[in-house]
């Protein structure tokens, strides 16, 4: 088996409406959440967990971004960029146009979110499973947002985001494992990735992860308020440890 993680596309080329007024001039990568870039508190997480080579599919106002992450250097991993350029392409059209920095197989993440999940038993199940692509999901039961996803014996049955069904419980997580051939293979330049996970879903052929640690996102208002909220709570835990520490060895 594999030891060492693949690289991780972290999608942050959207327009961010839902965040108006906020990144109209900033992306929203860069909103500031408890004393810093969301992108900070991102990038620390991701390396804790062993991942370090991301590339950063950016569009709306890029150069912000890599103005500010740069080769990645000071956060402990190499970052490369991949750029939607005039058009947009949509998640998975500016997922294909990155392959070739990604690899065979790779994470896929959204830029706005914070996943504490395990990623590395997220890449063994995606290798056990022999499947070309992995979704992890969440039993939400409608909890933070409408349920999407219908699983069953470790693969997707049905995963579609306008439609409901009683059988769907869980939700994307938010992190994926994707085979390239399963981009390459699709038949236009702009689109969705959650055309593509539909697809594979009918087909028999995406796997599911399950995690039991929601997910945090800054997509909405009400989002980033929650993520800060718990970012402050863990950073001060965090800082009492230290003290407490400082306070035994005196």
């Amino acid at each position: 088996m594999h030891s060492r993680l693949p690289a991780l596309a972290l999608l942050a080329g959207g327009l961010a409406t839902r965040m108006h007024p906020l990144t109209t001039h900033v992306p929203k990568s860069l909103l500031m959440i408890d004393g810093e870039p969301f992108l900070a508190h991102q990038l620390r997480l991701l390396v804790g967990q062993g991942v370090h080579d991301i590339v950063i599919c950016c569009g709306h106002l890029s150069e912000q971004i890599e103005a500010f992450a740069g080769d990645g250097s000071r956060f402990r991993c190499r970052i490369r960029y991949s750029y939607d350029g005039d058009t947009l392409l949509g998640t998975g059209g500016a997922l294909r146009r990155a392959l070739p920095l990604l690899g065979e197989h790779f994470f896929v993440m959204y830029g706005d979110s914070y996943l504490t999940a395990d990623v590395t038993q997220v890449w063994r199940t995606f290798l056990v499973s022999q499947k070309p692509a992995l979704m992890t999901i969440f039993r939400n039961d409608g909890q933070w947002d409408a349920s999407n996803v219908e699983a069953r014996e470790g693969r997707i049955i049905a995963y579609a985001k306008g439609v409901r069904k009683p059988e769907m419980r869980h939700i994307d997580y938010g992190l994926s494992v994707m085979s390239a051939g399963v981009l390459r293979a699709w038949h236009s330049d702009k689109f969705d990735l959650a055309a593509v996970m539909n697809s594979l879903a009918i087909h028999g052929q995406l796997a599911a992860h399950e995690v039991y640690s929601r997910f945090y996102e800054i997509g909405s208002l009400e989002g980033f308020y929650e993520t800060e909220r718990m970012l402050r709570g863990f950073r001060r835990s965090k800082e009492g440890e230290l003290l407490q520490m400082a306070g035994c060895e005196q």
